[in-house]
């Protein structure tokens, strides 16, 4: 809706029925000297269409993924989106649905959420999904309390191939002091199964750990399940939804509970948001499950009918005794998920992230044959999202990269200072031969004559 200032005849209405004689009276207690006197130094007003054209014309400056190759990652992927799920979740039942606490009027609401549940936990490898939660980040530190509250234990020990935005959020919950966080350093962008054992004591709750890596390694899961259980802790999994359509779920892999970000599944970057978190875990922890739950029953007539179930869990009911204190899920990010699992199905994602995992090797191949570019993990084996090492700050190339239309990626000097050089790229199904093609002649022109370059180096040291 267009914005329309009050008329002069409405401002004297408003006045009269407070009992002010002017504008100015209102402003009476303010002191003189800080009082603004004469014209404000602003534009003069525009026409709704002189505003439209003026908010376009900035809209242009954006370095947007439709008119930009987009290497972008880092938690946030460029991913195609159906034209029929943008379709069916701008539905008004969809978009203006509330709480379904009422089933015989939320059928339709309580439907699509079990269809989600039931996917998750088809993904995941895992025997129960709860309805969504607010992002993969909160879905980490739901993992957290449930795992202390299962074992009565108080340390959580966190990877550090787990997102660090991730890991902060758990910090930040942690310092309530229902928990606390221990982490361990991630090796070459993944996490050592031998150093979290020598960390696996008594006291720790659960481990988690991401698949892929922050750095997108792949991880050995059964080795850091074996490791946790074997120490009476629960294996958490963070993981990729994409990846788990090509890699073993690590439900499979005996996991315990699996957490993520569902962003990558149907739901627009956003400018980082909104997002959606999805958790899933076994039957023997379902009344520890956080958030809502949606379950599948029979009327009097034996007709299928869907309800909310379990809602003894929830804030609303069990105040301070609730498991978690989000009694709510992200409806409508979690339908857009569930419409793009059931419009690509299992060969689709499955293709999808073939794509990715095919598309991201041959660029990797390619940059690292460069001169002054290489691979810092190695021969480790990755999914879509790979970190290569410039000859020269990384923030330079990104800004470079920019000037021909590519987002290059995100330099992991934002997370790690100590890391100047070290860019994270990632490349989904969208990527096309010549958008990567680009990106190394791009990468090529930028690094030719930088490496070993005393400049370089010290601008990388400092």
């Amino acid at each position: 809706m267009s914005f329309v200032g009050r008329s002069d005849a409405e401002r004297r209405a408003m006045l009269e029925c407070i009992g002010a004689k002017s504008i100015e009276e209102l402003w009476g207690a303010i002191p003189a000297d800080l009082m603004v006197r004469g014209a404000l130094p602003v534009d003069p007003p525009l026409a709704e269409y002189e505003i439209a054209r003026r908010f376009a014309e900035w809209g242009e400056r954006n370095a947007d993924a439709n008119r930009y190759a987009c290497f972008l990652g880092a938690g946030i992927y460029d991913h195609f989106i159906p034209a029929a799920l943008r379709s069916l979740t701008a539905r008004s039942e969809f978009a203006t649905a509330y709480t379904p606490y009422q089933p015989e009027v939320s059928q339709g609401t309580l439907q699509a959420i079990f269809e989600y549940q039931s996917m998750i936990c088809e993904l995941t490898g895992m025997e129960v999904a709860n309805a969504s939660l607010y992002d993969g980040a909160t879905a980490c530190v739901e993992a957290a309390h449930l795992a202390a509250g299962a074992t009565g234990r108080r340390i959580v020990l966190v990877s550090g191939g787990v997102h660090p935005h991730f890991r902060e959020v758990l910090r930040t919950y942690a310092s309530a002091g229902s928990f606390r966080v221990q982490e361990i350093p991630a090796e070459r962008g993944a996490t050592s199964a031998a150093a979290a054992r020598k960390l696996l004591t008594p006291e720790v709750a659960a481990l988690l750990w991401s698949q892929p890596s922050f750095e997108g390694i792949v991880e050995d899961g059964a080795a850091l399940t074996d490791a946790a259980q074997g120490a009476g802790a629960l294996s958490v999994a963070a993981a990729d939804p994409v990846a788990l359509a090509l890699l073993k779920p690590p439900g499979h892999e005996g996991a315990d509970i699996v957490v993520g970000e569902g962003q990558s599944m149907g739901v627009p970057m956003g400018y980082g948001g909104p997002l959606v978190g999805f958790f899933a875990t076994r039957k023997s922890q379902i009344r520890r499950l956080p958030g809502r739950l949606a379950g599948a029953t029979v009327d009097l007539d034996a007709r299928r009918g869907y309800v909310l179930t379990l809602q003894t869990r929830e804030q609303h009911i069990r105040r301070e005794r609730a498991t978690s204190n989000i009694c709510t899920n992200q409806g409508l990010m979690a339908l857009a998920n569930a419409i793009h699992l059931a419009l690509l199905g299992a060969g689709g994602m499955r293709e999808v992230a073939t794509q990715c995992l095919e598309k991201a090797h041959y660029l990797a191949r390619r940059v690292s044959a460069l001169p002054g570019v290489t691979l810092p993990h190695g021969d480790a084996p990755f999914f879509r999202e790979f970190v290569i090492r410039l000859p020269g700050a990384a923030s330079d190339f990104v800004r470079a990269a920019q000037a021909k239309r590519i987002l290059a990626g995100v330099p992991l000097a934002r997370f790690d200072r100590s890391r100047p050089r070290d860019l994270l790229v990632a490349v989904t199904e969208k990527r096309t031969r010549e958008e990567m093609d680009g990106y190394v002649e791009t990468l090529a022109e930028w690094s030719r004559g930088r490496a070993g370059s005393p400049l370089e180096e010290a601008a990388c040291r400092s």
